[in-house]
C-alpha cells in the first residue's frame, strides 16, 4: 500500500478558496490512480474528484465540478485539490485515495490518507 498524509484543510468563509494537498510515499507515486473524497457524520464517504496516473485526465463530481480542480506532481509525489468558490455544503473531513485505477467509488481503494477538515461559514 501506499502511504498518504493530508494537508491545508481549515476555517474559510463561502466564496473561499482552499487548496488540500496530499502527499505519497512507499510506493512508485505514478502508478497510482488517486482520489479526493469527503464525508460528514453519519452520511457515507462521497466521491469529489479523481486523476488518472499520468494526470492527464480529470474526473469531477457533478456538485464540484466547475469549482474543483485535482492536479498531480509525478515528480514530487503530490496530488492537490483546488477548491473554489465554497459553499457551506462543502464542509466536510476530506480523504485522499490511491489505487492502481479510477474509480469513484471508495470501497474500490484501499489506500487512504488520515483526513483534513474543511469547514465553509455562511
Amino acid at each position: 500500500q501506499v502511504q498518504l498524509v493530508e494537508s491545508g484543510g481549515g476555517l474559510v468563509q463561502a466564496g473561499g478558496s482552499l487548496r488540500l494537498s496530499c502527499a505519497a510515499s512507499g510506493r512508485i507515486f505514478s502508478n497510482y490512480a488517486m482520489g479526493w473524497f469527503r464525508q460528514t457524520p453519519g452520511k457515507e464517504r462521497e466521491f469529489v474528484a479523481a486523476i488518472s496516473r499520468s494526470g492527464n485526465i480529470p474526473f469531477y463530481s457533478d456538485s464540484v465540478k466547475g469549482r474543483f480542480t485535482i492536479s498531480r506532481d509525478n515528480g514530487v509525489n503530490t496530488v492537490d485539490l483546488q477548491m473554489n468558490s465554497l459553499k457551506p455544503e462543502d464542509t466536510a473531513v476530506y480523504y485522499c485515495a490511491a489505487n492502481t485505477a479510477v474509480y469513484t467509488d471508495p470501497r474500490r481503494y484501499d489506500s487512504w490518507g488520515q483526513g483534513t477538515q474543511v469547514t465553509v461559514s455562511s
